[in-house]
């Protein structure tokens, strides 16, 4: 594996940052993760905008224009010589002292790592659907550390994770402070209830999912009825289908929240049809290298 750092290419065990580098010592500095099938990036120049967006929020200088940083995402692919790839994009504060104020940091680091194959949930789950828990740790609230800004300091949903993985679960799902559903520690989550789709809105504490968006474009075309508003966990219990979406995990039904089983117990028509178009829309849309 090569990964590229500024511009340049090292090998694996030769990629190294500063550890004084404030994205180490502070999570100072923001990240995408993004997906290549059959060499076509997928949803690239949107992952590339919101990155800037997360930077932006934080007052975050990318030293890459996003052009620049478009070439490096498909020249490290290319390096690399990988069909099928997950692309981690991260852009750091830089190397600056022990103290908080970033104005001491001296350089901006980009670095772009990749990885040949990723496997977020076992093949077993998408074909049998996974089985979940509500876990303690509610989501950030967006006047301390809005979800929306995908920054490095992800201990918010790894605290949660960790909470799911104690009761021997794979994924849980994250309230916000008011008590109603946000998403789960790495992705958006949707029911549907009677044919229609639904899922929280972004500005209640959740990310606005490049996966989230995705569907919901091919839910309207596909004349689906979708709503985007505040779900409580009844309405998930209650719910005909369950799934979660996002950059790694794609499309992931969900049989079993909280020990209720969802809709037959079994992956929904909808989810599965879903599913479907999601995968024939990546081998025909992003940017060729």
């Amino acid at each position: 594996m090569k990964v590229y750092i500024n511009g340049k290419f090292y090998e694996k065990n030769d990629a190294k940052i500063s550890v004084f580098d404030h994205g180490l010592l502070y999570g100072d500095g923001v990240f995408e993760g993004i997906r290549s099938y059959n060499r076509l990036v997928f949803k690239l120049k949107e992952h590339i905008d919101r990155l800037f967006e997360s930077a932006h929020t934080i007052m975050l200088e990318i030293p890459q224009s996003k052009q620049e940083l478009i070439k490096a995402v498909l020249l490290t692919l290319k390096e690399n010589n990988l069909k099928d790839a997950y692309i981690r994009l991260i852009v750091t504060r830089g190397e600056g002292d022990l103290g908080l104020d970033p104005r001491k940091c001296k350089g901006k680091a980009t670095v772009i790592t990749i990885a040949d194959k990723v496997v977020l949930y076992p093949e077993k789950f998408y074909k049998e659907g996974l089985q979940i828990i509500t876990v303690p740790t509610i989501r950030n609230l967006p006047e301390a550390l809005n979800p929306q800004i995908k920054s490095l300091n992800y201990l918010n949903n790894i605290l949660a994770k960790i909470e799911a993985v104690n009761v021997g679960v794979d994924e849980a799902i994250m309230l916000d402070f008011l008590g109603y559903v946000a998403e789960c520690t790495g992705d958006n989550i949707f029911i549907v209830k009677q044919n229609h789709l639904y899922t929280p809105p972004q500005c209640m504490g959740t990310l606005r999912g490049i996966t989230r968006d995705t569907v919901l474009e091919i839910a309207r075309k596909s004349k689906i009825p979708v709503h985007e508003h505040v779900l409580t966990r009844h309405e998930v219990y209650i719910s005909d289908e369950c799934f979660l979406t996002g950059t790694a995990a794609e499309i992931i039904p969900v049989v079993k929240v909280d020990g209720r089983m969802i809709g037959s117990g079994k992956p929904g028509k909808l989810t599965l049809s879903l599913m479907k178009k999601f995968k024939e829309l990546t081998k025909k849309e992003g940017v060729k290298y």
